[in-house]
């Protein structure tokens, strides 16, 4: 598969190892610039590991990731400006506050007037209650609103999401969907996202890719799977996949 110029991702045999592990195996994807597309599949899938290849963090084994037109192996660094990424999992600075950690974050992104981004955000992901709280004192809830906040700082082209609405009451996770739904139509922004979260899934993502030992197993849109499995929701495709059912309907596919 090869990338056409309209992806602002393109993967083509991304492969890592670990010893005899194969924690991704030859994978190829395309995410279009502006479009929304989820990384599905169950613990130990590969999720992560290519989550973290796509960020620079991971050099795959093998394999070729294209980032908003630039190698990102050997030339991340002239697109990491325009990236960010937001996982509730990983942890700011326990003892600075909120502002304090937005303020550090936004300096590190070279903003020219981080004051009033912060001010932006606070206001917009309504962080008013806790902002000068210290980190590790928050709740599981506001710490993924805070992650959030800290991925939209450089007001990035292209969106890395892990579990986005994790630990929010369903008012709240609603109401983070529909901001990122505004966020990408008013810039353009293009969103990966992993999500255990189906419905969620169902209601932001143009593209899913289904993920099983390291393998993309199937893809396609949210309804077009749903059809293919004979399924009333992405959950149940989803768990046809992971318990192995539906091989016929991915043969199909492929």
């Amino acid at each position: 598969m090869t990338g056409a110029p309209s992806s602002d991702i393109s993967v083509q045999g991304l492969t890592k190892r670990y010893g005899d592990v194969v924690a991704v195996d030859g994978i190829d994807f395309d995410v279009p610039r502006g479009a929304c597309s989820a990384l599905l599949g169950g613990n130990g899938a590969g999720k992560t590991t290519t989550i973290s290849m796509l960020l620079g963090l991971l050099l795959p084994t093998a394999g070729r990731i294209t980032v908003l037109g630039q190698d990102m192996v050997r030339r991340r660094y002239r697109v990491l400006p325009r990236m960010n990424f937001s996982s509730p999992y990983v942890d700011l600075p326990h003892r600075l506050t909120v502002r304090e950690n937005l303020a550090v974050y936004g300096h590190l992104y070279g903003l020219p007037d981080v004051r009033s981004r912060v001010q932006v955000l606070v206001r917009d992901l309504q962080l008013e209650g806790f902002i000068d709280r210290e980190s590790g004192k928050l709740s599981a809830g506001q710490k993924t609103r805070v992650a959030l906040a800290k991925a939209l700082l450089n007001t990035p082209a292209l969106l890395l999401l892990d579990e986005p609405t994790a630990s929010l009451d369903p008012d709240t996770a609603d109401w983070v969907r529909g901001y990122l739904e505004t966020y990408r139509r008013s810039t353009g922004a293009t969103i990966l996202l992993a999500s255990h979260n189906m419905a969620e899934v169902e209601r932001l993502c143009d593209q899913v890719l289904m993920m099983r030992a390291g393998r993309i197993v199937d893809r396609g849109a949210p309804e077009q799977l749903i059809r293919r499995y004979g399924r009333q929701n992405l959950e149940e495709v989803f768990l046809d996949i992971a318990r192995r059912r539906g091989i016929a309907a991915q043969e199909a596919a492929q």
